[in-house]
């Protein structure tokens, strides 16, 4: 299983890295910035995070374990003087086992989820970052245990403030399921309180929640995640490399317990 995210992982890599252009390679900020832009969700900068998630504790008997890579490109476009409109996909790269007694194992593609956010180029006048607009659950799973099998969409913003190297502030959306085959609806929201410390030589130190409601279950889901990263470079190409744990605070039976890790790698192509 581990090889098969590994596998994955390598070829997603070398795809994107044949793309790089000497026009991307060009003179970028500071990797200080480029750190503290990658703490804003709605900053003004193409990235394409790899992100390799382990859980386990999964299921009534607790013996079941997940692999999850997260490809997540963000692309921002300029609307107009005043603002601008930034894409933020999730697609899951899904190697599962045992996640419940008698499932075995799964792999493939899950669900993607689509962000589409309207942000004003400025803060406000007290300084607050804002975003806002439309997000899609996209049913893109290969395999029935890796899918919720539905169309969905809904409202998703951010609001965050950058106050000399610390950044806190929250990214939430809530899905309502709006069609598809699969047999249980969806409505649930999702919550990203978020806290980075950035140093002045590109260091980060986060602490986040990815806090789930599923109104249908009546059901929290929030892992705790704490999180260590350096931009720096890698054969001339900008990079951001992560490190962390992650630990259950609640959860469903059937989902993850305990401890897991999350490691990260992310492209970075400044303009």
């Amino acid at each position: 299983m581990t090889y098969r995210i590994n596998h994955l992982l390598g070829a997603a890599l070398a795809s994107c890295l044949a793309t790089l252009t000497p026009a991307q390679e060009r003179s970028a900020p500071s990797t200080e910035e480029l750190a503290k832009k990658l703490a804003n969700p709605v900053a003004a900068l193409i990235s394409v995070p790899f992100q390799l998630n382990y859980d386990q504790g999964i299921g009534p008997a607790r013996d079941g374990d997940r692999w999850t890579l997260n490809i997540q490109p963000v692309i921002p476009f300029e609307l107009n003087n005043d603002w601008n409109v930034i894409s933020r996909t999730i697609l899951p790269v899904i190697a599962q086992d045992e996640i419940f007694p008698g499932a075995g194992e799964q792999s493939g593609i899950g669900d993607i989820v689509q962000s589409v956010f309207f942000s004003p180029k400025q803060p406000t006048a007290s300084g607050w970052i804002l975003g806002g607009g439309p997000v899609f659950l996209i049913p893109t799973g290969s395999d029935d245990l890796l899918s919720a099998n539905k169309w969905g969409a809904g409202p998703t913003g951010v609001a965050l403030k950058q106050e000399g190297p610390w950044t806190y502030g929250v990214l939430a959306n809530h899905l309502w399921s709006i069609g598809g085959s699969g047999p249980q609806d969806v409505s649930s929201t999702f919550l990203q309180p978020f806290l980075t410390y950035t140093t002045p030589d590109a260091w980060s130190y986060t602490l986040s929640t990815e806090s789930t409601y599923d109104w249908k279950r009546e059901q929290w889901s929030v892992p705790v995640n704490a999180l260590v990263s350096k931009v720096t470079k890698v054969g001339g190409q900008l990079v951001n490399v992560s490190g962390g744990v992650r630990y259950w605070a609640d959860g469903p039976d059937s989902g993850p317990h305990g401890w897991g890790f999350r490691l990260v790698l992310t492209l970075l192509l400044p303009k």
